[in-house]
């Protein structure tokens, strides 16, 4: 789910899954996602309902009584759409295999942070994409034709110009059903490498246990995320990388973390096996104050002995936008050479890490990072420029061999 901020995102979360992923007090007090939030659902079918009508998440068609049928389940990455947590959002993006931009229809379109969004998806390479005209309940018919107009304006000449816009109210309950049959149409389940060794996106790590727990009743660590390839099975070795920071004799170096998997829940079930696709949480022997505040969010996972090298440095093709994206058209900024010495946020995975170019020509920059990544040659890694007090997305990057 991606979009400017208010829109409706972790509404319509909640209207497909009945989970509201706004669980950090600092979001309940104000209102907005700042960390990535997560909820799966079962998509349903009635076997007696027309299409679209048949399509529901309830176990009971809510138009004839029929016991409904499973279609599909999925799992939702709730982005923040607050222009200073880009590089959350970005976070989420490197584990969508889809993405619905959700677009409010009492504000005038594009909004800046609607911009980025889908500059974003762009350039990382996400095509799989439904578009949402959210809160048509708050505007006249006249309108939502007006903006729908403004939408298909917008993504002229984008990777969502053929992308379906799909009127509804994520707070009244409408349209739901049409979103869910554009959503199996143009979102379909991808062809996942299982015979490969596993390896898994880590996007959120946690200390499940409440203070005052006793010594002998506290649970490991646990973290979260995607698997992108391979199984894991309950009862399996791991390997974290980049791992720990290590400082010794005035050096610094970072040693990978070895544990093992003694839980595994997909959503709300524990199973013991887990494949690509959806949203896992794996239960380890870790020492819970090595996961606590997604203090392993960005690392990866996996059968020790096959993850990616670990980065300190990398060299990047690249390719740049024309100009800044996210702020007001009435003040256009060109997006000039990358210069040597000057730091970028470097999104890669779901890591997010500064790097300081050490060297920069035409379409090749080094980067010598302030946090080591884990990442593959070839990996998409987005960049972002500090454009005066904010990280602005500006190009994207591949890491050279």
């Amino acid at each position: 789910m991606v979009g400017h901020v208010d829109h409706g995102k972790t509404t319509l979360v909640s209207a497909l899954s009945g989970v509201w992923t706004d669980t950090h007090s600092e979001e309940l007090k104000r209102g907005i996602s700042i960390r990535l939030g997560y909820a799966d659902t079962t998509f349903r079918k009635c076997p007696t309902c027309p299409e679209p009508q048949c399509y529901t998440v309830a176990k009971k068609c809510e138009h004839c009584g029929e016991k409904t049928e499973e279609v599909r389940t999925v799992s939702f990455v709730d982005s923040p759409g607050h222009e200073t947590l880009m590089a959350t959002m970005l976070s989420g993006a490197a584990i969508m295999d889809g993405a619905i931009l959700v677009i409010a229809a009492n504000e005038e379109c594009p909004q800046p942070q609607t911009k980025e969004h889908l500059m974003a998806l762009n350039i990382i390479g996400i095509e799989n994409i439904v578009i949402v005209q959210n809160k048509i309940d708050l505007v006249p018919k006249e309108k939502v034709i007006e903006h729908y107009h403004q939408i298909k304006e917008f993504v002229k000449g984008t990777v969502a110009e053929n992308a379906p816009i799909i009127p509804i109210s994520a707070q009244q309950n409408i349209n739901i059903d049409v979103l869910i049959d554009a959503m199996n149409e143009m979102i379909p389940t991808p062809v996942q490498k299982i015979d490969k060794p596993a390896h898994m996106l880590i996007a959120r790590s946690f200390d499940i246990n409440k203070p005052g727990t006793p010594i002998d009743k506290i649970a490991g660590g646990v973290i979260g995320g995607t698997l992108t390839e391979g199984s894991l099975h309950s009862g399996d070795d791991l390997e974290i990388r980049p791992g720990r920071k290590v400082e010794s004799e005035n050096a610094i170096h970072w040693e990978p973390i070895y544990t093992n998997i003694n839980m595994i829940a997909a959503g709300k079930d524990k199973v013991e096996e887990a494949t690509p696709g959806g949203l896992l949480a794996l239960g380890t022997g870790l020492d819970p104050s090595i996961t606590k505040s997604d203090s392993l969010t960005g690392q990866v996972a996996g059968a020790p002995g096959t993850l990616p090298p670990t980065h300190d440095s990398f060299t990047l093709e690249l390719k740049l936008l024309e100009r800044v994206v996210g702020i007001s058209d009435d003040e256009p900024i060109e997006i000039g050479k990358i210069k040597t010495s000057e730091p970028l946020m470097l999104n890669v995975g779901t890591a997010t890490t500064v790097g300081i170019v050490t060297s920069a020509r035409e379409d090749v920059a080094e980067a010598k990072l302030k946090r080591p990544v884990c990442a593959e040659p070839g990996s998409m890694v987005a960049i972002s420029r500090r454009v005066g007090s904010r990280w602005r997305l500006i190009g994207v990057g591949v890491i050279k061999a």
